[in-house]
């Protein structure tokens, strides 16, 4: 009797469709010479006095696992940290220390969806949302943002989505893919709607750091808005740490107790080595932070008027490393447009439509890259685009 392997597996995760962006990059991987404007990966190495402490704990023996919640000194600084965003948490039972942000979105998401609940995910939007919800036995709803509102979530959109079974909002500014932000101003419109209906908040922050005109506002720290907030935020991004796989999430101790409890019996904790690293970031990496985000400004700042002068729109990010520019003049689909530049130009980059619906006719580019390859990636670029004037 012959067995088919699929057979054993669960329908829910049978349904779900591999990441757009992991699919698209096994043809970069078979492709030489490629440049790559695709992996939202910093391009600088993590600073060396944050690696010399993982080296210094490993000397000193730390090699064992940490509490659920992650080590208490670390979450006293992160504590310390968030106050700078007027938010107050306590760090014995409001912190936990995650394996990245990844991690903390899958445990939000686990914690707070019962099965049928409605999920409303900003599109476009970083991909593992929407699978998130439907693993956790949720309905994912996407609320439209556009080009025309500067990607952001407006009060009309929001209220529009909105049902009896509604229970959740994610709410990831600054936005990957589209560099998107959303200002004090802008949330204030949101929370009566929020109140109103009684929902929850997921807030990714992970690009907190990376907003480049005016500060950083948390949504949780709007009146009526701690209470109901999950905050997650992490250090890959800001201090180049990608790798180190460590994050947190803040919120009323009611949610993180929940949260701990899949943590604890999955994850267990993060890494030691990692919260070290990351014990020294926050206590220390603050200048270096600064530099790479500064770097990262001007090249947000050349890669959007080299976009612009080869013919493709693109809407200025004020945050993250991204840039969505808008490929629809060329008359091709997003995905005919990345692959056609990486076959045709070893460019590569990811279709909009990754990232959910609305981002069809656009293209998401990291310039987390160096400035020699962006300058070579817009001439490459440049050729292929002509073509279709």
């Amino acid at each position: 009797m012959t067995i088919n392997p699929a057979s054993f597996l669960n329908e829910t995760v049978k349904s779900i469709p591999p990441s757009g962006i992991r699919k698209f990059f096994d043809l970069v991987s078979q492709t030489k010479g490629v440049i790559s404007l695709g992996v939202g990966e910093p391009d600088f190495v993590t600073p060396w006095h944050i690696r010399e402490a993982c080296y210094y704990s490993l000397e000193k023996g730390y090699t064992t696992y940490t509490s659920n919640y992650g080590m208490p000194e670390l979450r006293e600084e992160i504590c310390k940290y968030l106050e700078k965003f007027n938010l107050e948490y306590s760090p014995l039972d409001e912190i936990l220390v995650t394996v990245g942000v990844s991690e903390g979105v899958d445990l939000a998401l686990r914690a707070l969806t019962s099965p049928g609940d409605e999920v409303l995910i900003p599109d476009p939007a970083y991909v593992s949302y929407a699978p998130g919800v439907i693993l956790a036995g949720g309905v994912p709803i996407p609320l439209g943002t556009y080009e025309k509102d500067e990607f952001k979530l407006t009060a009309e959109e929001l209220k529009s989505k909105i049902t009896p079974k509604t229970k959740i909002l994610v709410f990831p500014f600054p936005n990957n893919p589209t560099g998107a932000v959303m200002s004090k101003e802008d949330m204030e419109k949101l929370v009566p709607i929020i109140l109103e209906h009684n929902l929850a908040v997921i807030s990714d922050e992970i690009y907190c750091e990376l907003t480049y005109e005016g500060e950083h506002t948390s949504i949780a720290s709007l009146p009526g808005m701690w209470e109901r907030t999950i905050v997650l935020n992490g250090f890959s991004k800001a201090y180049a740490m990608t790798g180190w796989r460590i994050g947190y999430a803040a919120a009323p101790e009611p949610l993180i107790s929940a949260m701990m409890k899949i943590h604890q019996f999955t994850m267990l904790c993060a890494p030691i080595m990692s919260q070290k690293a990351a014990l020294e970031a926050l206590r220390n990496g603050e200048e270096e932070m600064k530099k790479m985000i500064q770097s990262y400004y001007k090249r947000r700042n050349l890669i959007v008027n080299g976009l612009r002068e080869i013919g493709l729109p693109c809407f200025e990010p004020r945050g993250s490393f991204y840039v969505f520019p808008n490929i629809q003049s060329t008359g091709l689909t997003s995905e005919e447009f990345a692959e056609r530049l990486l076959l045709e130009e070893k460019v590569a980059v990811v279709p909009g439509n990754a990232f959910g619906a609305s981002g069809e006719g656009f293209i998401r580019c990291c310039y987390a890259a160096s400035i020699q390859n962006i300058n070579e990636a817009l001439e490459r670029m440049g050729r292929f685009v002509k073509q279709f004037r």
